[in-house]
């Protein structure tokens, strides 16, 4: 497998009970770099980005066939820790969803539960996740205020600083700023090319405008399967299939 390959994705299914959602997905991400999942609804992205970090298995009645290999170990094996694998593949949802806490415990959260206790090295680690998250200037004087009093935009960053507190090495978004006015999506998307220097990032979105901007590769979603996968510009200027070229410009989906 190549150095640079984060997941190796091989000749994977997907079930819902007797529906089958994914069909035969073969493809790689690379790290470091933001991939975005694009195409109609219902066409299998998000249910895909979910298998990344298994966070399927808590739908009853799902299974998965084939190997999503994570830097090589496959992350369907029986012996696969699976807290210390959504710990490595943090996931940010389409609607914020901080904790009814403070800003503080929110962020800080997944280290008590990994057992962190030392007070000066969890206010460093909070400190750290809300810089990288670009959201410690605007909160910097109420970290001790409820989290929920927050804006749409900045609870999002809030839940991408609680993902960041964990040390991850993936970050998976599922349209994250679908749910935030042009500015809030603005500053999530700034972000996004700031952490792909140090994260691998996996984003769904319907935003084909947001997927040109942010992506360095993108992957075309279709009942399922992937249909077509390629460098972003190269993608939406000169896609190599004309289903592609059609949903890119609006033909259908």
């Amino acid at each position: 497998m190549a150095s640079n390959v984060k997941f190796a994705v091989k000749k994977v299914d997907f079930y819902y009970g007797n529906f089958k959602a994914l069909d035969q997905i073969d493809m790689e991400i690379a790290q470091r770099q933001a991939t975005a999942l694009i195409g109609p609804s219902g066409c299998g992205k998000s249910t895909f980005l979910r298998c990344l970090n298994r966070m399927n298995d808590l739908i009853p009645g799902t299974r998965v066939e084939g190997e999503i290999l994570l830097d090589g170990q496959n992350i369907y094996d029986s012996d696969i820790d699976v807290v210390n694998l959504r710990r490595r593949v943090g996931m940010v949802f389409q609607k914020p969803n901080p904790f009814p806490k403070t800003i503080f415990e929110n962020v800080a959260y997944g280290l008590r539960v990994n057992g962190f206790k030392n007070k000066a090295a969890l206010r460093e680690s909070v400190e750290k996740s809300l810089l990288k998250a670009a959201l410690w200037d605007e909160v910097k004087d109420r970290l001790n205020n409820s989290a929920l009093g927050l804006s749409g935009g900045q609870q999002q960053r809030l839940c991408i600083a609680r993902a960041l507190a964990v040390e991850p090495d993936v970050l998976l978004m599922d349209e994250p700023a679908s749910a935030l006015d042009p500015i809030a999506t603005q500053k999530i998307e700034d972000l996004i090319h700031e952490l792909k220097n140090n994260y691998t990032i996996v984003i769904v979105t319907h935003n084909m405008q947001q997927a040109a901007r942010v992506s360095d590769i993108t992957a075309f979603f279709y009942m399922g399967r992937v249909v077509e996968t390629g460098e972003t510009e190269a993608l939406f200027t000169r896609p190599g299939l004309k289903q592609t070229e059609d949903y890119i410009t609006g033909r259908f989906g």
